[in-house]
């Protein structure tokens, strides 16, 4: 392994959300330069003594000293098995280069994005860091024409992890904010209130009212996560006339076709 190319960090905090999925923040050895909505890539060496890395999407604004992932445990995987394992204290090998262009599109005024469980990482680096320069400048000014849509699903609403409130906390401070959880599960959920269905329906019933409000902006949409959710997020998008060039996506992995 060349160590000029990575950092060393420690886990600061570790929280289960679910079996498979946890929240990790990292402390780095270093400060780490990114933009928000880009990756970054772990490592953990193996029992040969190789390092096997992994890309997850970052939580956590650049603005903030910890890096933050919100992680899935995949059973057969070859690197997510071990991170589950760890606990507080222990180390993680982070490359120093930050990746992914998975980022703001800045010529545009509607902002769609849909997430399944953990694909909300990204959209939270991009508003958190919004938010944390809002805040310092104590005016709305520079966001009174954007409009940002954040439409969260999972099968269940504890797969929702932590964020659930947190974007719910930043829609009622910030009006430029809609943030919309769905369940897809919904009889598995007694105690569940609010949307039901996928996440590429209730995107279309959301990104129909919100663009309504503003015909002659420009429209971008962001779709991260289970690759059916993009792929059929895509055709309706295109329904909704949102230009093929301004929808942009992240998928967590590929779906192996039927043999």
């Amino acid at each position: 392994m060349d160590e000029t190319k990575f950092i060393s960090g420690r886990i600061v905090e570790r929280l289960d959300v679910s079996d498979d999925l946890a929240v990790f923040r990292i402390a780095p050895d270093e400060e780490c330069h990114f933009t928000p909505g880009q990756f970054a890539t772990l490592g953990l060496p193996s029992a040969d003594g190789k390092l096997v890395e992994r890309a997850y999407s970052i939580a956590s604004s650049p603005l903030e000293k910890h890096l933050e992932f919100f992680i899935e445990l995949v059973p057969e995987g070859r690197l997510t098995p071990s991170l589950f394992l760890l606990n507080m204290g222990d180390r993680v090998f982070i490359r120093r280069k930050f990746s992914g262009r998975f980022t703001l599109d800045e010529g545009a005024i509607v902002h769609l994005m849909a997430a399944t469980v953990t694909g909300v990482a990204p959209y939270l680096s991009i508003l958190r860091t919004r938010a944390t320069l809002l805040r310092r400048s104590a005016s709305e000014a520079a966001e009174r024409v954007n409009r940002f849509l954040v439409v969260h699903g999972a099968s269940r609403s504890q797969e929702l992890g932590i964020y659930r409130v947190e974007l719910e906390t930043l829609a009622r401070e910030f009006a430029f904010i809609t943030y919309v959880p769905t369940v897809s599960r919904f009889s598995e959920d007694a105690e569940w209130m609010g949307e039901v269905g996928r996440v590429e329906d209730v995107l279309r019933k959301h990104a129909d009212k919100l663009m309504s409000g503003s015909p002659d902006s420009v429209v971008a949409a962001y779709l991260c996560g289970h690759p059916q959710m993009i792929e059929n997020a895509r055709g309706i998008l295109a329904r909704c006339r949102v230009p093929s060039e301004r929808i942009h996506e992240e998928k967590y992995f590929t779906v192996k076709s039927p043999r």
